[in-house]
């Protein structure tokens, strides 16, 4: 696949700079940002810079340098934000360009799955979208925690 076939893809936009991100990690491989619609304050997404549809497509360097980063944020959201744990997944499902989240967990319905949920009737609301001055706090916070790590 060329770079033409994924010029719609957000993600691949936000590598290439064409779309802003409140970035808190950045190098010629990876990039790690805060989600616009964060399920906790302090929830980060980590992208290869380069197009791979879904996890399992990654070459393994690569899959190992997210999974080291995940580590490192995760340590920093946990000094930072105080919380005892982040939730690490990779994703793919609603943008179909590899992605890990790291959540900082409050509460342990905070990453779940409707195996888990007794009701039937359990509804989600969909997670509100960040103040762009709380963002960028929060990326000073995180990128801060994770330069002095």
């Amino acid at each position: 696949m060329t770079m033409a076939d994924h010029a719609d893809c957000i993600f691949c936009k936000i590598a290439r700079g064409e779309i802003s991100a409140t970035e808190v990690y950045r190098d010629d491989r990876i990039v790690a940002f805060l989600d616009l619609g964060p399920i906790r304050p302090g929830h980060v997404l980590i992208i290869p810079q380069e197009h791979f549809p879904y996890f399992d497509d990654l070459p393994a360097d690569l899959a190992a340098s997210i999974m080291h980063l995940g580590q490192r944020l995760a340590r920093v959201q946990k000094s930072e934000l105080g919380v005892d744990k982040v939730g690490f997944m990779f994703s793919g499902g609603d943008v179909a360009h590899v992605h890990a989240h790291l959540v900082p967990m409050h509460e342990k319905t905070d990453l779940t799955s409707r195996r888990y949920i007794v009701e039937e009737n359990v509804s989600f609301a969909p997670c509100l979208p960040a103040d762009v001055d709380d963002l960028a706090a929060m990326a000073e916070q995180i990128s801060k925690g994770l330069a002095s790590d």
